[in-house]
């Protein structure tokens, strides 16, 4: 890669990890650089760990290789953290320390960098975008021109959010050209629900309530409620963009029972909150406009925390 190249000459060993439950961006782009590593030095060994990445993204090639299993005491000589920075790698946090070298690659503008090499740029839509600017166009083939074409409308929302730029669209023309039905990539992996993932999302919906004068809307799933519908969290993606969709909305949030106390939460703003730092205050992150974080306490307790966070932030 075009910052790192020299790093790559003496590496033998690669790992490549990403962030705890994985989203687009970062199943994306680790299957990308995956690939891209194996085209540009056939002879080392490269290894995946992540979680299992949400089913819709298998059509992958090469996502089989991913290693969900973290019990080893295998040491790297580079491991690449994407779309993330240490704290959220979870159990692969163990290797990601004993690697030799390390290089942090990511967007979100709460990362302050955990590598040793740390090229993170809050300006991109995603890691996929950044990724592909790191890499050289000749070992740049279809697979990989799909894993970031995907990747990047993950996070951009199909190119619907504020930080798509000119730039943004210029690659994806780009990715293009490659040839493949990219329609039909988005509606697989983006749209298509399945009929539990369409039940939950209704009753989330349904169960939703406005508060802060409209401006705010906030809705919860428990844990007895995904066990009825038969759902784990990979299913409950998208839910808390169909909340910011409601007119009037300034700030979406969603919940997710993980535990006695523990909730897993995401929020999404249409600017005018950056929810990146309401995150943050509660040990989270993530970017102006989409952010989340763990929290503990009673569901009432926690809206009530989050709520005093973005009331300062709104403008009267």
């Amino acid at each position: 890669m075009k910052r790192i190249s020299s790093e790559l000459k003496e590496a033998k060993t690669i790992a490549i990890g990403g962030h705890v439950r994985p989203d687009g961006d970062c199943v994306c782009s680790v299957m990308a650089l995956y690939r891209y590593l194996q085209k540009k030095l056939p002879q080392a060994e490269i290894d995946i760990y992540l979680e299992e990445p949400p089913a819709p993204f298998h059509v992958l090639q090469g996502i089989e290789d991913i290693k969900s299993e973290f019990n080893t005491d295998k040491s790297y000589d580079l491991f690449f953290a994407l779309d993330c920075n240490d704290e959220r790698l979870g159990d692969a946090l163990p290797i990601f320390r004993r690697a030799k070298k390390r290089v942090n690659i990511d967007h979100h503008i709460s990362n302050t960098g955990c590598g040793d090499i740390n090229i993170v740029e809050p300006e991109r839509s995603s890691t996929a975008e950044l990724l592909y600017d790191l890499m050289e166009p000749e070992f740049v083939d279809e697979e990989i021109a799909k894993a970031v074409y995907i990747g990047i409308a993950h996070d951009t929302g199909v190119f619907r959010y504020s930080n798509t730029s000119p730039h943004t669209m210029q690659i994806a023309a780009d990715l293009l050209k490659f040839g493949f039905d990219f329609s039909a990539l988005i509606e697989e992996t983006y749209y298509e629900k399945t009929y539990f993932q369409t039940q939950i999302m209704g009753r989330a919906i349904l169960g939703s309530v406005r508060f802060m004068d409209g401006r705010c809307i906030v809705s919860m799933v428990s844990r007895r409620m995904m066990e009825f519908y038969c759902v784990t969290p990979k299913d409950l993606d998208g839910i808390v963009n169909q909340l910011q969709g409601v007119k009037g909305v300034d700030c979406a949030i969603f919940m997710y029972e993980t535990g006695t106390l523990e909730y897993k939460v995401s929020m999404r703003s249409n600017g005018l909150v950056d929810v990146s730092k309401v995150a943050v205050k509660f040990g989270g992150g993530g970017h102006v406009r989409a952010a989340g974080c763990t929290m503990n306490g009673t569901y009432h307790d926690n809206i009530n925390n989050l709520s005093r966070e973005i009331a300062a932030q709104l403008p009267k």
